[in-house]
């Protein structure tokens, strides 16, 4: 499990919604237990996602015993009208690739192109 962070404000690159769905294609039997815990999200905000999730075509679930197992729609298009062309599998393997290349999920830190861009990091 993961240290909450100092809090933050403003925005974010990725919503709550994405984040969920990236801890999903992980482990497609993760539990929402699990999920909040990595994206620092409630246990019912989470549930509250993978129905928001579930009713747009994003997602479904199946149940094996007490738990449930995942299944992605990899082939639906990202949500927003100027996204029409890539689909949640092309998110989901931006995301991978760029956990394979810094080190996995839970060690994600912002990454700046210049040491002066990182000597301010954390000032808005």
């Amino acid at each position: 499990m993961h240290g909450v962070p100092e809090s933050h404000t403003g925005w974010t690159f990725l919503t709550n919604h994405a984040r969920v769905l990236a801890a999903i294609a992980e482990d497609r039997t993760t539990r929402i237990r699990d999920i909040a815990a990595r994206c620092q999200l409630t246990e019912r905000a989470v549930q509250k996602i993978i129905s928001d999730l579930e009713e747009g075509g994003y997602l479904t679930h199946t149940r094996q015993g007490r738990s449930n197992e995942y299944q992605i729609e990899e082939g639906t298009l990202l949500r927003h009208p100027a996204d029409s062309g890539p689909t949640v599998a092309d998110l989901l393997a931006l995301l991978a690739r760029h956990d394979a290349e810094h080190g996995g999920a839970g060690n994600r830190q912002p990454r700046s192109a210049s040491p002066r861009a990182r000597a301010t990091e954390g000032d808005g």
